[in-house]
């Protein structure tokens, strides 16, 4: 798998994603604590996205400590999205 992996939660998106639409409207404000990365912008996160999707640029893929989940329920990743300090 390509070095793409990070602590904490990535989401792997593009525009004009239905799928990806959702899971940011769902997440909210909640949101801003994973890492967000267009795979449009940037050709080793489209390569990444493809790696782990049987060659398929399929958004949105989320990564939560290192492991790779592909169009996930919105509710379960913000179940998983690191809590803000107290």
């Amino acid at each position: 798998m390509p070095e793409q992996q990070q602590d904490g939660v990535v989401i792997y998106w593009r525009p004009g994603c239905g799928f990806s639409a959702r899971l940011r409207a769902v997440l909210g404000e909640v949101g801003e604590r994973a890492s967000w990365r267009n795979i449009w912008e940037d050709e080793a996160d489209a390569a990444f996205v493809r790696s782990v999707n049987d060659g398929n640029e399929t958004v949105p893929t989320v990564v939560i400590d290192g492991e790779p989940f592909t169009n996930p329920d919105p509710q379960w990743v913000r179940e998983r999205l690191p809590q803000p300090p107290d």
